[in-house]
């Protein structure tokens, strides 16, 4: 069992147990987060999209870190430039502490299948091969009709 989970801008492969460091985030050490998740893998169970509507994956803080020091050097050369900056991230050590779902989430993906629309699991190939609905005959949607012609009674 595992979870896809976004954090700080980035995506995450976590698992029960697994410790890791992501962007810093705006709690105490030893607080409980709730990590968004937009993948559940379970055996052959697979929850994304609207089925992650009972999907949680909950964490604890463990540490606040600073990452290594990165050097950043400019130099242009026979123009007497020089420039020396450096950076260090700052980081948050968390471990997964559980990652669980609820029972509406197991009746939401059974039935899931079932609701889907005609063609929402095809590909992109097959659904461009499709007529669009309300297209015309051969007429593109801007097709400009040609001008009806005025009675000659005078």
């Amino acid at each position: 069992m595992y979870s896809i989970v976004k954090t700080g801008g980035k995506q995450y492969h976590v698992e029960e147990g697994q410790t890791l460091l992501i962007e810093r985030l705006p709690v105490d050490e030893g607080a409980e987060v709730n990590l968004q998740p937009l993948l559940y893998v379970d055996g052959d169970e697979v929850f994304d999209g609207d089925d992650l509507a009972g999907v949680t994956v909950t964490a604890t803080v463990v540490a606040h870190e600073r990452g290594p020091k990165l050097r950043i050097v400019k130099f242009k050369p026979k123009r007497g430039y020089k420039r020396r900056t450096g950076h260090r991230q700052e980081l948050t050590r968390v471990r997964v502490t559980g990652i669980a779902k609820s029972a509406s989430a197991d009746s939401v993906g059974s039935s899931a299948g079932a609701e889907r629309p005609a063609g929402a699991g095809k590909s992109r190939a097959a659904a461009a091969a499709q007529p669009r609905a309300g297209a015309g005959a051969g007429k593109g949607a801007g097709a400009k009709k040609a001008p009806e012609e005025a009675p000659s009674g005078a």
